[in-house]
């Protein structure tokens, strides 16, 4: 196992432990979160409820005996457990790598406390390109226009498991607020991989 590895499995490890018998979980996506399945699989945790931010994850949770429901049978949640592609000092971070950014949002939001798993090296000083993009199909060219340049559609993406369109931003930026609220307000945007401080209640680091 690689250095980084390593601190994946240490983050995901840590995060497990924080889940109690009878939660309702939200499982997100990624490498580092499929380090966080394998152990809260192993805790055997009575009375479950997890939900998935995508497909893959789902498939995972379900080999290993995780109870995976759809999210339409659950409107709240206790915890949700996710990576993060870029974590800055102020609390803000950059997600959606693996193109479920909007989904990943949604349960971060609907749950009461927020869970960043991350290796080391996910610590930034600062947030930088790419933002990753979830845009609807309908209309894409005028919202490529809109947003300009720098936003690409991501070469040999599939769309998104709502049929979301998947790109990114590569513009530079300095303030991630403003940015996020030019996003918000473009009506072709269904969701971008910007996760405000207010989102994140804890950032749990992996240090092998």
């Amino acid at each position: 196992m690689t250095d980084p590895d390593r601190s994946k499995r240490d983050a995901g490890e840590a995060a497990a432990l924080l889940v109690e018998p009878g939660m309702r979980v939200g499982l997100g996506t990624g490498s580092t979160v499929a380090f966080f399945l394998d152990a809260l699989a192993r805790r055997a945790l009575p009375g479950l409820r997890c939900i998935a931010t995508s497909p893959a994850t789902a498939r995972r949770g379900a080999e290993l005996g995780l109870a995976v429901e759809d999210f339409d049978a659950l409107d709240r949640l206790d915890i949700t457990v996710d990576g993060a592609d870029q974590v800055a000092p102020d609390g803000w971070l950059i997600k959606g790598g693996g193109g479920a950014h909007l989904r990943e949002k949604i349960a971060a939001a609907a749950a009461e406390r927020f869970v960043v798993i991350v290796g080391a090296d996910k610590l930034v000083d600062h947030l930088g390109p790419p933002v990753p993009l979830e845009l609807y199909r309908y209309g894409l060219p005028a919202t490529l226009a809109a947003l300009g340049e720098g936003a690409r559609v991501r070469v040999g993406a599939p769309p998104s498991a709502d049929g979301g369109v998947i790109a990114d931003l590569r513009d530079a930026f300095d303030d991630p607020a403003a940015l996020s609220a030019r996003l918000d307000a473009c009506p072709g945007v269904a969701g971008h991989g910007l996760f405000a401080p207010e989102l994140v209640h804890e950032v749990v680091v992996g240090e092998s």
